[in-house]
């Protein structure tokens, strides 16, 4: 699978682990940056590249790191087609694509180990979304959300 990594400071240690692992894994690894520790880069500078790449499907899924995880998540989640949540483990990497299509995954570098980290991204990798009607219909209205076409739900 071609799947994006993007990091600043906060996960740019765990990012480089992740990239030899997947890459051990047979994954084709891109590389949004930061290519070099700076502790003073912005999440999304790196962010923005990968959303975009995961919207047009230039890469099959991606996985964003920052401090917590949580700047990189609300970032991604601007861009139109991306489906990214921050998890902490295996049962949400894998549920959230099954049942929500997610298209990235997030970590933060500073609260998340790299076992559990690795553990999530295999799960996430190796989930296929069900295709469910619920699911379908659910991911509809988020959809039309977006588009900005939907002002409630009921």
């Amino acid at each position: 699978m071609k799947v994006g990594l993007a990091a600043d400071h906060g996960g740019f240690e765990m990012k480089q682990q992740l990239a030899k692992l997947l890459a051990e894994e047979g994954h084709e690894v891109v590389d949004f940056g930061n290519t070099v520790y700076d502790g003073a880069d912005d999440y999304p500078d790196f962010t923005i590249p990968l959303a975009r790449a995961v919207s047009r499907g230039d890469v099959s899924r991606g996985v964003l790191l920052c401090g917590s995880g949580v700047g990189v998540c609300v970032a991604a989640n601007k861009m139109m087609g991306v489906r990214a949540a921050l998890c902490h483990d295996d049962y949400s990497a894998r549920q959230g694509v099954e049942d929500d299509n997610m298209n990235i995954l997030c970590f933060g570098g500073r609260t998340t180990g790299l076992a559990v980290a690795w553990d999530c991204t295999k799960n996430f990798l190796g989930a296929k979304f069900s295709g469910a009607e619920r699911h379908r219909r659910r991911l509809a209205k988020v959809a039309d959300l977006e588009a900005g076409t939907i002002s409630d739900c009921r």
